[in-house]
């Protein structure tokens, strides 16, 4: 049995076919997947896919590339999705400073507005004892700033990409992390030595599908089944098996989640 704790199943991508989706992973021994909202829309879309299949859990969230255009009563919208008893998390919320040349203005949002919105959905999550999906890309010093002065928190860093100090800060402050598909790519050794690191008991799967599909399928589009591909990965870099690798991180994920 598996868990897929972060997808993204409400996107354009699964339009034609997401039902099929959905009972590949089922096939494939993932009990569990977890549709993280990344815009209003998004969020809507996750909580009324988690409310029709038994499979499916729904955070609900707002990407910090929303920053710019996020409107100023997000919070409430979010409460109030998030009565839904199949809503486990708010995320996926954090920042991201990462900008391509050439990208400027265009689906990225300012230092000066991720930060708060952050912070904001933070609040939220408290208030409402549930547990955050956090994304970061190149913004550790805030992030962890953020999240420090708002401890006690439960919280999952997802598709880590961070270095060996803000690992070791994450999971000192008993955040769970979280890898993804990248970790099978033939360069990835960096975040494979980071895999080796992280104790299987603070370590989760995910797929972040439809984006990062392992090695061997890159160019095509992830699935939740493909979590199966990355534990046998994990397995791999721990030594251990696969049967293991798969119950402690299903067990893992149903305790962080709180999934029935």
């Amino acid at each position: 049995m598996l868990a897929d704790t972060h997808c993204h199943l409400d996107f354009p991508e699964f339009d034609q076919d997401r039902e099929a989706v959905i009972q590949r992973a089922e096939d494939a021994g993932v009990a569990y997947m977890v549709n993280i909202g990344s815009s209003l829309k998004g969020s809507r879309d996750a909580v009324a896919l988690a409310k029709r299949y038994d499979s499916v859990y729904a955070s609900v969230g707002i990407h910090p590339h929303e920053a710019d255009r996020v409107d100023k009563n997000i919070d409430i919208t979010l409460r109030d999705l998030a009565k839904n008893n199949k809503v486990v998390a708010i995320g996926e919320i954090g920042l991201d400073y990462f900008l391509p040349a050439g990208r400027q203005g265009k689906n990225y949002s300012q230092p000066q507005n991720q930060r708060p919105l952050f912070e904001s959905l933070v609040r939220t999550a408290k208030d409402l004892n549930l547990p955050l999906v956090i994304h970061n890309r190149q913004a550790e010093a805030d992030t962890l700033k953020i999240l420090k002065e708002s401890m006690p928190l439960r919280a999952v860093v997802h598709c880590f990409s961070g270095d060996e100090k803000f690992l070791k800060e994450c999971l000192d402050l008993g955040f769970l992390i979280s890898f993804t598909c990248n970790i099978t790519y033939r360069k990835a050794e960096k975040l494979r030595e980071l895999v080796r690191l992280v104790p299987v008991g603070s370590l989760m799967l995910e797929t972040d599908a439809p984006f990062l599909s392992p090695e061997g399928f890159r160019g095509r589009r992830n699935e939740p089944m493909q979590v199966k591909l990355l534990a046998e990965e994990v397995a791999r870099i721990k030594a251990m098996s696969i049967e293991e690798v798969a119950g402690v991180t299903t067990d893992n994920a149903k305790k962080f989640f709180n999934l029935k």
